[in-house]
């Protein structure tokens, strides 16, 4: 079999994906690999089907145990011999899975980088020495980027106690250029071939609202989503129990995950989430990392993550199967202090240095910064994710909250005279910057404490926008940070004037501020273009794969995913032979599933 054999045979799709092809050659070569592809850009298919084409076992490096457990059980279901070893197996099933590997029944084992210390597996792996080592989300080996786990840096040194070393690859879905260089170095990757795909996800409609009650908006947003799987993302342990019992009060079908439950029932919620028993998750970033469930709709910040390599992961998760899908950030000024409080407050590595922990919180914070930007921006907010990472994009993405809604411009050049002058006399006062709670106090004419004991209400600007309201102000401060008017310093969270400020103050530039007029249009839907009669065989095929999910105990879009539901719909085979030419039916699910399909499209087409 070569390449393309397998990936139609085991995986149902008769196309590579960009990228996807040269590692695979690459890796089939014998040259190791390093590729930055978006979530849900197909990563794992570059180092299954080599797997399957390489002789002996091909190891995969993953952070959590999710990952290991959906991917395994859906290869394996696709005829791919897959186990994974980490602590949810009891001793007799972790003995069974090292004899899977010893017989040469296993050719993928996912593993977590802790396991690869351990004295019999390591003594497993010299016998048996792996063709190929994939590192998945290679990032978290770097103490620079946003998710470094200290075990990832021993990696190499289990690549080093092997008797050969194997084919080396690195996969992730975000990494800056100093992560990246991180991630080559610290692997030892050996004149690698360096894939970037880009990390724009079109299918992915992007909105940032600023509800007055979160609570409120989350439950019109679920009603708008109703009978679709989606996740939504919370700060904090006490933030998903709330919210989790909220909509459950509201009759939603939700369930929860955090790191504060007990294994047993983070499992069951995972489980019923992934087989649609519970088609809402409500969860911290503990849950999701390497989830592949294909069918997540939506995906909702409930709170600002820390940083927008978190949150496109995270809203990654949405629309993996291609399908249009929709993540929405409920954004408040209260996120951005919690967000601020976990980075200052979190566990400290005993691992770093302390100059290491106060050069990763700085970036941390300046990465906080950024993230906040972005719930601020009256930009593209495509756009503003990949002039993040240093991708070109056009300067309207036609999929997104700014662009979608209808602005007015209004000119706010007076407001920003107001609000210059204050934060230029406020420091000549005080020889450094306050927070933007101070300034609009002083702007307001507050008789708050702090502002008469630092003299605040001495100043000529103390009381000058006291007819506005202070949401208004904090709109235009905002967008004046925006437009690089002012800055913040991450750590100290003082702002102060740029040199671009000067053109506000003496040189008559104006400044304007776009205000939406109406709501953003109705949300798309991937089945929206279907006829009334095509819609109801699409029904037919999910009861269908429903039934069949429950029979054989798996998630109902390992089964097949709702993009293969669609083809099918589309394409209505008559045949088995046709029915493998719709995306996403390999030999083996047409073997297992297909008399009942086209059963169903028969009496319903």
């Amino acid at each position: 079999m070569d390449a393309y054999s397998v990936l139609q045979t085991y995986f149902g799709y008769t196309a590579f994906r960009p990228g996807q092809k040269a590692v695979i050659d690459a890796l089939l070569s014998g040259r190791d690999a390093f590729a930055i592809m978006p979530t849900g850009g197909g990563k794992s298919v570059c180092y299954q089907v080599p797997a399957l084409l390489l002789p002996g076992l091909t190891l995969v490096i993953s952070p959590l145990i999710s990952l290991m457990q959906d991917q395994v059980t859906a290869l394996r279901d696709a005829g791919v011999p897959a186990a994974f070893l980490n602590s949810s197996l009891s001793g007799p099933q972790a003995r069974e899975v090292f004899r899977e590997v010893h017989s040469g029944r296993c050719k993928l084992l996912y593993v977590a980088p802790e396991r690869l210390a351990a004295e019999g597996f390591l003594s497993l792996m010299q016998e048996l020495p792996p063709s190929l080592v994939a590192v998945d989300e290679a990032h978290c080996i770097s103490q620079w980027g946003q998710d470094f786990r200290p075990h990832y840096l021993k990696i190499v040194e289990f690549l080093e106690k092997l008797p050969r070393r194997p084919v080396l690859s690195a996969f992730t879905a975000t990494a800056t250029e100093q992560v990246r260089q991180d991630v080559e170095r610290i692997l030892t990757l050996r004149e690698p071939l360096r894939v970037v795909t880009g990390f724009d996800r079109s299918n992915l409609k992007l909105e940032v609202l600023r509800p007055q009650e979160k609570g409120a908006a989350l439950l019109t947003l679920l009603r708008r989503y109703r009978g679709q799987s989606g996740i939504v993302y919370c700060a904090t342990r006490n933030k998903v129990e709330q919210v989790c019992e909220d909509l459950r009060a509201a009759g939603i079908a939700a369930t929860r995950y955090h790191a504060g439950l007990l294994e047993a029932e983070r499992r069951d919620n995972q489980t019923d989430f992934i087989e649609d028993r519970s088609p809402v998750m409500v969860a911290t970033n503990a849950f999701g990392m390497g989830i592949d469930k294909s069918n997540v709709r939506f995906v909702i910040h409930y709170n600002m993550p820390k940083s927008l390599e978190a949150y496109y992961q995270e809203a990654g998760r949405a629309g993996r199967d291609g399908e249009a899908a929709e993540c929405v950030l409920l954004y408040s000024a209260g996120d951005v202090r919690t967000a601020r409080y976990l980075i200052e407050n979190g566990g400290e590595n005993k691992e770093l240095t302390d100059e290491e922990r106060r050069q990763i919180q700085r970036q941390d914070l300046e990465r906080l910064s950024a993230m906040t930007g972005y719930c601020r921006t009256q930009s593209c907010l495509r756009g503003y994710l990949l002039d993040y990472f240093g991708e070109s994009h056009p300067p309207h993405c036609g999929n997104c909250g700014s662009c979608l809604g209808q602005f007015q411009a209004v000119d706010i050049t007076r407001e920003a005279q107001m609000i210059l002058s204050c934060v230029r006399r406020v420091r000549d006062k005080l020889g450094y910057g306050v927070g933007s709670t101070l300034l609009i106090q002083t702007l307001c004419g507050s008789q708050d404490q702090r502002v008469r004991q630092l003299g605040l209400d001495e100043l000529s600007t103390w009381g000058l926008m006291k007819e506005m309201s202070r949401s208004r102000i904090h709109s235009c401060l905002e967008h004046l940070e925006n437009e690089g008017y002012l800055r913040t310093d991450p750590v100290h969270s003082a702002i102060d004037l740029t040199d671009k400020a000067r053109q506000v103050l003496f040189r008559g530039e104006s400044v304007t501020l776009l205000q939406k007029k109406e709501a953003p249009a109705p949300k798309r839907r991937a089945d929206a273009e279907l006829s009334e009669r095509d819609q109801a065989l699409l029904d037919q095929l999910k009861d269908l794969r429903r039934e069949l999910a429950v029979r054989e105990h798996l998630a109902a879009y390992m089964v097949f995913s709702d993009a293969t539901l669609m083809d099918m719909v589309r394409k209505k085979p008559r045949n088995s032979l046709e029915l493998r030419q719709v995306s996403g039916v390999g030999e083996v699910k047409a073997g297992r599933y297909g008399r009942a399909f086209l059963a169903c499209i028969a009496e319903n087409g």
